[in-house]
């Protein structure tokens, strides 16, 4: 039998000789008889509304002014904590606390040099870097970067810039261990460095991206989404890094999958940074800002998923310019500001029209063969529907869409309202799509955030999307984002445009690739992109639909060419629609390739 301890001390409240150990307050934290907040001001049923005059009522004076004292005179008691002390009852009225927050540190600070902005960004950090392409890239804050030399970065980041520009400039000066994008793009530095295992990869489906810095900006530590089953982002495997001698150092992980409702789902988790570098168009005196056109993007979600946000504006108005409902980032994300001095805004592509001229003159103008696929692809737009243009030939064809229909145009950078390209003096570098080409907007158009397009994306409102491929299997498989160790150009946004079911997913491509290799295959055997997405095929030869169990028919066939010209330059078999040779539709594209559009 245990002997007795010795008796704990009586607390305050308790019956002398009383034992708290048999007591019936036992496990209950002692505490002093209930007061309220007139017990400290007797003699008065009035209470004081600021702390000068709480002081003043009890006999006291304020301190000597001191580096924190300055707030002191504006401190209130709360009407709700007041009426507390009249009438409260219940748990709270046993006691009461007010806490006085003392800080003279405004939320948002401002630099006018952006080196003293990062100069505490640490070797190793990660780093949330916003921008599309060369749109809305922090120009000032990445040559701020440059000039602390902090070295080891992650950097997130949708793309790394072009070889001599943007965070192109950080990877030459090997200053980013870790890249986490989306797509690499035409930045040769990024793809060489990554091939030869000087710099790590982690590539991840665009909208992927913009939701994990969404999740991460809202406390959500993963999600569930459809993108990138089926593929190497899935299965794992994908390289990270590689040895010098070509094979895989590291090595991505497999994810977590889930069903519901009959589709398979895979495991994200948030990606959160140690700093965000955003780059803004204006910012008020309080510290919120709003973005420009197309410039928004990443920008958005990145200012909410870094302990420090610093961003750079190009101007900076007073308190009210804006009206609060059109600010897009509220200043409690917005830690550091600064306005840019210089801005070069380089336009990665230049695309512009003639006046009164529907042809494009870019730097990558399309001969007959592209011209006929992407004519042939207009005509899958209905009147209404809501389309997204991948990167590629499918780009040409807001060109080409009947006057006599509205189709609403996506792109995944962040617009609905896609207009044809500008003219010389409609060239706006924050306003470009997502072949970082210059674009216009139409009428009624809107701008949005990278996470928000997504959203639209894989939550199945967009009708259509066209996009082009490396291969395509039988059964619809997709692939056309990498070939291992020798070409990656990144899967960009590829992955989700494919995830909904509730979207009709259309192929644009060249029928065979260099020396006649097949394109259209029993199976692909390039990394997926999607699996048993695609819907339709259309090739400068033929038109294919894809049925998920039994696989392709061929529907239609250009002009002189014959279903066993077809059959050599296919790697699949495939049936044969009763009217393929009755279609107009293809003679009628022959006849708009020849002028007669």
């Amino acid at each position: 039998m245990t002997e007795p301890g010795p008796t704990p001390p009586q607390g305050p409240g308790r019956a002398a000789g009383e034992d708290p150990r048999t007591s019936p307050t036992r496990g209950r934290a002692s505490s002093p008889p209930p007061r309220t907040l007139f017990s400290l001001f007797p003699g008065t049923r009035r209470l004081p509304r600021t702390l000068p005059d709480a002081l003043a009522r009890s006999g006291r004076q304020l301190p000597p002014p001191g580096p924190n004292m300055a707030p002191l005179g504006l401190l209130r008691f709360s009407p709700r904590l007041r009426a507390s002390a009249r009438g409260l009852s219940g748990p709270r009225a046993k006691g009461w606390v007010c806490y006085f927050s003392t800080s003279t540190r405004q939320h948002t600070k401002f630099y006018t040099d952006p080196v003293e902005a990062v100069k505490d960004i640490p070797d190793g950090a990660k780093v949330l870097i916003g921008g599309f392409g060369l749109c809305g890239i922090p120009e000032n804050l990445i040559g701020a970067l440059l000039k602390t030399g902090v070295r080891g970065l992650t950097a997130v980041s949708n793309n790394a810039g072009v070889d001599n520009f943007g965070l192109g400039l950080l990877l030459q000066t090997k200053q980013i261990k870790r890249m986490i994008s989306s797509y690499v793009g035409e930045n040769a530095e990024f793809e060489r460095q990554y091939l030869s295992g000087e710099l790590e990869v982690e590539l991840t489906p665009q909208g992927t991206l913009a939701e994990r810095i969404r999740a991460g900006g809202a406390g959500v530590p993963a999600f569930y989404t459809s993108a990138g089953y089926g593929t190497l982002v899935q299965e794992g495997g994908a390289p990270i890094k590689y040895h010098k001698d070509g094979s895989v150092a590291i090595a991505s992980t497999p994810r977590e999958v889930r069903e519901f409702n009959g589709q398979y789902f895979l495991l994200e988790e948030a990606i959160t940074g140690d700093f965000a570098l955003v780059k803004a168009w204006k910012a008020d005196r309080a510290g919120n800002i709003v973005f420009r056109k197309s410039a928004r993007n990443f920008n958005l979600p990145m200012c909410k998923a870094a302990r420090t946000t610093v961003v750079e504006v190009e101007e900076i108005v007073d308190v009210g310019s804006f009206a609060a409902e059109d600010i897009h980032i509220p200043k409690i994300y917005v830690h550091r500001l600064i306005k840019g001095e210089n801005y070069e805004k380089r336009i990665e592509r230049m695309s512009i029209r003639k006046e009164g001229d529907v042809k494009t003159k870019s730097g990558k103008p399309g001969d007959n063969v592209r011209e006929r696929i992407i004519r042939r692809a207009a005509l899958e737009f209905e009147d209404g529907m809501y389309a997204n243009l991948g990167i590629g030939i499918p780009l040409l064809a807001s060109n080409f869409i009947s006057p006599n229909m509205t189709v609403h145009l996506q792109s995944e950078n962040g617009i609905l309202g896609l207009g044809p390209y500008p003219l010389q003096n409609e060239v706006d570098a924050d306003l470009i799509n997502a072949g970082k080409e210059t674009v216009t907007v139409l009428p009624g158009a809107s701008y949005f955030s990278s996470d928000e397009s997504f959203a639209m994306i894989r939550g199945g409102h967009v009708n259509l999307t066209m996009l082009g491929a490396m291969q395509v299997s039988k059964y619809g498989d997709l692939a056309n984002w990498m070939i291992p160790g020798k070409l990656v150009k990144g899967m960009g946004g590829a992955m989700d445009l494919v995830s909904s079911a509730r979207t009709k997913v259309v192929v644009t491509m060249e029928h065979s690739a260099k020396g006649n290799a097949h394109k259209i295959m029993e199976k692909c055997t390039l990394p997926l992109t999607g699996k048993q997405c695609v819907n339709r095929i259309i090739t400068e030869k033929a038109v294919f639909d894809v049925d998920k169990k039994k696989g392709l028919t061929l529907i239609e066939l250009w002009e002189g060419l014959t279903v066993d010209d077809i059959k050599k330059s296919t790697g699949c078999d495939f049936a044969v629609s009763a009217s393929v040779n009755k279609s107009s539709r293809l003679s009628c594209i022959t006849s708009w390739t020849n002028g007669c559009l």
